[in-house]
């Protein structure tokens, strides 16, 4: 099968891709994440994933802006739903790319993280999939999170320390002192 992957960062890439390239597909790779604040953020983590695509022979569908505006305007005042229409967005793009580029498939790395909403994630890519006359396809990547995070660690990775977005980034870093 020919599959878009899509891509968070580079080290959540490295156990998917493995897996899927064991199982005989063709795999590309899409990184498409508005949600990622900030600028040089993103950069880091787009920067570190061409260099480990290039590392693994991995092709790598480009996304030239940076449209961070068009997700904060969509989360601002529903906060707690932001995960939602985050993956929503991601997925749908994924799936727009994976449709337009003739690819019997899509999926996703957020589907590795432990830290994700893993039955959500699955039922929007199910959801997107039948919309866009593509299969999603579906696996629990979590099972090779700590081999991941070995590789990354072991060949010098860039790894962040929050999934992206500017309200994740708060949640990990500030915590307000209790009176």
């Amino acid at each position: 099968m020919k599959i878009l992957l899509h891509i968070c960062c580079a080290p959540c890439a490295i156990y998917p891709l493995k897996v899927l390239r064991e199982n005989g597909h063709d795999v590309w790779g899409h990184f498409y994440n508005p949600n990622i604040h900030p600028y040089l953020e993103y950069k880091r983590r787009l920067d570190a994933l061409n260099e480990y695509a290039d590392s693994v022979g991995l092709r790598i569908i480009p996304y030239e802006e940076y449209p961070m505006e068009e997700f904060l305007r969509n989360v601002v005042f529903r906060e707690a739903e932001r995960c939602r229409y985050c993956y929503y967005s991601r997925l749908k793009y994924s799936a727009h790319v994976a449709g337009r580029g003739h690819f019997e498939g899509f999926t996703t790395t957020l589907l590795y993280s432990k830290f994700q909403d893993h039955d959500m994630i699955k039922n929007i890519g199910e959801g997107l999939a039948k919309e866009h006359g593509i299969t999603f396809y579906y696996q629990d990547f979590r099972k090779g999170w700590k081999e991941g995070i070995k590789i990354s660690k072991d060949g010098g990775m860039y790894r962040q320390q929050y999934c992206g977005c500017i309200y994740s980034e708060k949640e990990r870093f500030y915590h307000k002192e209790k009176s």
